[in-house]
């Protein structure tokens, strides 16, 4: 296989191991019944001091008006809060609001039930494999 068929591989798994997870968290999860993955690229860029719009939009690689739409969304939810920074009265800082706290709580256990599902699929041994190379990978991709 060439390396961008593998690519492409690691990236649909991804994908789909994501679209599973947003699913199980809104089948099993009510108040995250209009939660999307599209929601869940914010997740891991924002910071819990709260992190601005420019600065989210960045980290995420997309435009600011895309991000402040998402923001928008999960702020209607409950899921966000806009809040002033500190630093600059003009600026506006995002944070998970207490009940987004709680539901991204709720969704890294769907993440752990869904670990667990594909754990059955492919193996114990497989998936410590598979966990222990993409850390490998983590730590040599951020070391750049």
């Amino acid at each position: 296989r060439t390396s961008a068929m593998r690519l492409s591989g690691w990236i649909k798994a991804a994908r789909l191991a994501n679209e599973r997870a947003v699913a199980h968290v809104r089948a099993t999860r009510p108040r995250s019944a209009n939660l999307r993955t599209a929601h869940t690229a914010l997740f891991p860029h924002i910071d819990l001091e709260g992190t601005r719009l420019t600065e989210l939009a960045r980290r995420v690689g997309t435009s600011k008006q895309a991000v402040a739409q998402l923001v928008d969304e999960l702020e209607a939810m409950g899921a966000l809060e806009k809040h002033p920074d500190p630093e600059d009265g003009r600026a506006k800082r995002i944070r998970f609001s207490e009940a987004g706290q709680h539901a991204l709580l709720d969704g890294l256990e769907a993440l752990e039930e869904v670990e667990a599902e594909l754990t059955r699929h492919i193996g114990e041994r497989r998936m410590l494999s598979l966990w222990g190379a993409l850390t490998k990978l983590l730590e040599a991709l951020e070391e750049e």
